[in-house]
């Protein structure tokens, strides 16, 4: 078991484009481990590699149910013009949450950790998350995408009525 060190919120992987894994060896499967131990640990329900300090498109997103999704070098090749707007936060934020509106369906071309071509189709809170990790790669935070961020007094109010 591998808890990977968070990176800081001004960290500069953050803010930049993230490299397509080109190398799908045991190196690949180490991280991915790594990912996963390290989400665990958090109390995370997604991660992916920039916000451990790894250069590398990988993420992966605890779907509870169905199990965790693994993406490697995914692109969102078509979106619903529906949308809903949403509650969305970061672990790379803490305590920072903003309403972003996202695509209730996505398609998604990825790979597999052993290089081979994925096709997916995810809805609602799932595809919310990969077009959150999708953003994480292209270096942009969620709040670049908030329509409004939330005051202390706000959050504490939304999670109260939870």
């Amino acid at each position: 078991m591998t808890i990977r060190q968070l990176v800081a919120k001004q960290h500069p992987i953050l803010t930049k484009k993230i490299n397509k894994v080109e190398r799908f060896d045991s190196e690949l499967a180490q991280l991915l481990l790594d990912l996963e131990d390290t989400m665990y640990d958090v109390e995370a329900s997604a991660l992916c590699a920039p916000q451990i300090n790894i250069n590398s498109q990988v993420a992966i997103i605890d779907m509870e149910i169905d199990g965790l999704l693994q993406l490697i070098n995914p692109v969102v090749i078509k979106q619903s013009e529906e949308c809903t707007t949403d509650l969305e936060g970061s672990i790379s934020l803490p305590d920072v949450y903003g309403e972003v509106t996202r695509s209730n369906m996505i398609v998604v071309q990825s790979n597999d950790k052993e290089g081979n071509d994925v096709e997916l189709t995810a809805y609602d809170d799932v595809a919310r998350m990969i077009l959150h990790m999708v953003d994480h790669f292209n270096g942009v935070l969620f709040t670049e995408r908030a329509e409004k961020i939330l005051t202390e007094d706000e959050m504490e109010a939304y999670f109260d009525d939870e």
